[in-house]
């Protein structure tokens, strides 16, 4: 999809310098840059991020689920004391 974003004179050459010491594209600053705003907002940038953010959410759910049940006593984890 192209869209198009109009830039003023100065910000455009400081763009396209920054493209030339980076050699990079207009088109890769941008990428860069509205991914890096995502990010900042939170928003999923692909699907591996969305799955990355939802298995953490799931995670921070957990702690309150397992507070809740009782944990059961491991085997061997306490040594017995002989007596003398």
């Amino acid at each position: 999809m192209r869209k198009l974003i109009e830039f003023d004179d100065d910000t455009f050459d400081k763009l396209k310098q920054l493209g030339r010491d980076r050699m990079a594209t207009l088109q890769e600053l941008a990428d860069e840059a509205f991914a890096d705003l995502l990010k900042k907002h939170g928003i999923p940038i692909d699907l591996r991020d969305a799955l990355r953010k939802s298995a953490r959410l799931q995670e921070a759910a957990r702690p309150q689920e397992a507070a809740a049940k009782p944990r059961p006593a491991q085997k061997g984890a306490r040594k017995k004391r002989r007596r003398r």
